[in-house]
């Protein structure tokens, strides 16, 4: 069993900040950090109703659609943004106070969490099948279509790799989220 794969059935579910809602942690960094002092952190997040997103400040948020109809998030009061067209990430600031319509039912989301002062952080898309190579600032590969083969094994849609420089192969058909993270001199 590789240390860098995080399967799915292994990620506990943990209630939001605010209590709302749940998600599943699938890493963090530091490793042992908590939510008061982590740089970076990748969730994905079970969206059943309504209810408001947590106030996160400093921290910047990437956050796409996985499953689901979506909803429409109202920033600060005045800004939509319609989260309603899979695997496109939108990326907001997480002291923003956000409101959400629901767009049809339950909906899960892959989130992105950097912390400002230490770093900068994006969601790539990764859809084309073949061989890929992660970039030297990727912190985690998450499949969230089909299959991918990284050199620590296989992954289905759910798992998620820590990655190095080595290749992973998305299988046809497959699409994967890699997260990049540019930390601070």
């Amino acid at each position: 069993m590789s240390l860098r794969i995080i399967r799915s059935a292994d990620t506990q579910t943990q209630p939001w900040k605010n209590g709302l809602g749940t998600t599943r942690e699938i890493a963090r960094f530091p490793r042992a950090s908590t939510s008061d002092d982590f740089v970076w952190r990748v969730s994905v997040a079970e969206v059943n109703s309504a209810a408001p997103f947590s106030l996160f400040p400093g921290i910047d948020r990437s956050i796409a659609l996985l499953e689901g109809d979506g909803f429409t998030m109202t920033l600060d009061g005045d800004r939509q943004h319609a989260l309603t067209t899979p695997y496109v990430p939108f990326a907001f600031a997480g002291e923003a106070r956000v409101d959400v319509v629901m767009a049809g039912g339950a909906t899960r989301d892959f989130n992105l969490m950097v912390r400002r002062a230490s770093a900068q952080g994006t969601v790539a898309v990764y859809d084309t099948a073949g061989s890929h190579v992660a970039p030297e600032d990727a912190v985690l590969l998450y499949v969230a279509r089909g299959a991918a083969h990284t050199t620590d094994g296989e992954l289905q849609a759910g798992d998620a790799w820590l990655p190095d420089t080595a290749p992973f192969h998305l299988a046809p058909g497959a699409l994967a989220l890699l997260v990049r993270v540019h930390l601070h001199a």
